[in-house]
């Protein structure tokens, strides 16, 4: 991967990225980091160069979770590495396998007051599966694959390395042999599983409630599958609606009845309101998870509540079991159909809304449906939904083969982001729809430049109130409206924001506005344009389904 007879460890680094199949790094250029830049020119790897680090994060954070392949970020040392930081949440919370690699401050100057010296391993480390200080170039290529282990294996999460400048430069006489990942384990507690799902079977209302790293498009096909097989309801929660969320309509009347549950892969935390209501006093439960804490944490909430546990990889249990089969329970059929009716529960009035011609602002439901018929075009297209209020609007109206959602995390901003990585991952030819709103456009708008310098198009549909709707509908709730305050933004042209990136721009304020924006912004995707249609909308609160 070098011209040269003595390899950097520069060139040590990128040679075991290639060697890991990786063809996409997501960059942003500073000091530490430069020999990296110089080592991979002529590599095969591409460097997707953005604009703020913690956008590299997030967009290495979608592409892994659309690729399935571990996602790359590479920032610099000091205040480029703490902007990153904060993106590892995201990351962590949706269980998206990314690492994160680090410029440093050299090692021989560390404690002598070096060029940005910062505590990176500390500040990364809680937020992180497991996060170290690289210390000879001839270890970077085990720390590569170890990092891509860690990040891909059990639960999946972010891992950092950081890279100090002098071992990025020191030479060594020869290119050190790359190990192997890992191999995988084959036999994912099989007998264990089986027990579980024959306690889960016994039950008269059984459910299987499945975690953020199960919801990947591959995996809730998988997840379609065991559900089709076992005759038993599967639910994927990754919102910080919890119960609550509105993707899932009325859920909360299906926890109100469940007598039995399967925790795949899903923490017992506060969207599942600790195991309290409205999940039923007598529920048992079973969980099969990655971590013993998560384990151990359930035990201390549920006590003798839980009466299975197992630590195995909930993927690749659901990989290796799939297809595992029972026969028929009318009282599970029956069961099931009680439970889609409540998961797909959607207003009628909605209906009327999505024939009503608005003619100033527009309903959220009226601003969001039209652009089911895109996301139904394509067989890998991609919904990105970020925000608050309209984040939740969005999974609740739209749907699409690839979901990318700001998660239980429940931060803001990434949604411009992670529309790029998942374009890097996907290619040309899906569409990609990012919702966001007005508050959220904010963060990460400079990346309508990165869109336009390396070819990544998608839509952006802002649902623009006027205001931070989460926050303003948390006061008029609880203070009431005359204390409601701090929460206003101006009726700022978004979409001149992104033209003046390089991107097509549509503003919406009637029915009639939106069509045409579906079209022009379609358009600009097939000529290879990202494009911001800035929607004027009500600012109502998300829905919260009773039926």
């Amino acid at each position: 991967m070098t011209n040269s007879l003595t390899p950097r460890g520069a060139d040590i680094l990128i040679a075991a990225l290639h060697d890991l199949g990786v063809e996409k790094i997501f960059t942003l250029s500073g000091n530490h980091i430069m020999p990296i830049f110089d080592a991979v020119i002529g590599s095969g790897i591409e460097l997707i160069h953005t604009r703020h680090e913690a956008a590299c994060v997030h967009m290495a954070d979608a592409y892994a979770r659309v690729s399935g392949k571990v996602g790359v970020a590479l920032v610099t040392g000091g205040p480029g590495h703490a902007n990153a930081v904060s993106a590892l949440y995201t990351a962590a919370m949706a269980e998206s396998a990314v690492v994160l690699l680090s410029g440093h401050a050299p090692m021989g100057q560390l404690g002598m007051g070096a060029f940005q010296e910062m505590a990176q391993v500390d500040i990364a480390a809680p937020l992180c599966k497991a996060a170290w200080l690289a210390r000879s170039p001839a270890e970077l290529a085990s720390d590569v694959v170890r990092a891509f282990s860690l990040a891909s294996k059990g639960r999946p999460g972010p891992v950092h390395v950081s890279l100090p400048s002098d071992v990025l430069e020191r030479r060594l006489g020869e290119m050190p042999v790359l190990s192997a990942l890992p191999a995988e384990a084959n036999d994912a507690g099989s007998d264990e599983f089986r027990v579980m799902l024959d306690w889960l079977a016994e039950g008269a209302h059984p459910l299987v409630l499945a975690g953020p790293a199960l919801l990947t498009r591959t995996n809730r096909l998988r997840l379609d599958t065991l559900e089709s097989n076992l005759g038993i309801p599967v639910i994927g929660m990754q919102s910080p609606r919890g119960v609550a969320d509105p993707a899932l309509g009325a859920l909360a009347e299906v926890l109100a009845k469940a007598d039995r549950v399967l925790l795949l892969g899903k923490r017992l935390d506060f969207t599942l309101k600790f195991g309290q209501a409205p999940l039923r006093a007598d529920c048992t439960f079973a969980m099969l998870d990655a971590d013993q804490a998560e384990i151990e944490r359930a035990q201390r909430a549920l006590g003798i509540r839980l009466v299975h546990a197992l630590v195995a990889s909930p993927s690749d249990v659901v990989n290796q079991h799939r297809n595992a089969t029972r026969s028929p329970n009318t009282q599970h059929i029956e069961w099931r159909a009680f439970v889609d009716s409540c998961i797909t529960f959607r207003p009628e009035a909605w209906a009327v809304i999505k024939a009503t011609p608005f003619t100033e602002r527009l309903h959220p439901v009226a601003a969001l449906a039209p652009w089911q018929a895109i996301l139904n075009s394509h067989p890998d297209s991609v919904l990105v939904s970020d925000g608050g209020e309209i984040g939740q609007w969005a999974q609740a109206v739209l749907t699409a083969p690839h979901r990318i959602f700001n998660g239980v995390a429940g931060s803001i901003g990434s949604a411009i982001s992670f529309a790029l990585g998942a374009r890097a991952a996907l290619g040309q030819g899906a569409p990609i729809v990012a919702v966001m709103g007005d508050g959220t456009f904010g963060f990460h708008c400079a990346e309508f430049d990165t869109a336009a310098r390396h070819k990544l198009p998608f839509i952006a549909v802002v649902g623009n109130d006027e205001r931070w709707n989460a926050e303003y509908q948390i006061q008029v709730r609880e203070y009431g409206e005359p204390r409601a305050h701090s929460c206003e933004l101006l009726p700022t042209r978004y979409e001149r924001v992104a033209a003046a990136f390089g991107a097509h721009g549509a503003l919406v304020t009637t029915s009639d506005d939106l069509s045409a924006a579906i079209q022009s912004s379609s358009n600009a995707v097939a000529n290879g344009q990202a494009a911001c249609v800035n929607v004027m909308i009500e600012g109502l609160s998300a829905p919260n389904f009773k039926r």
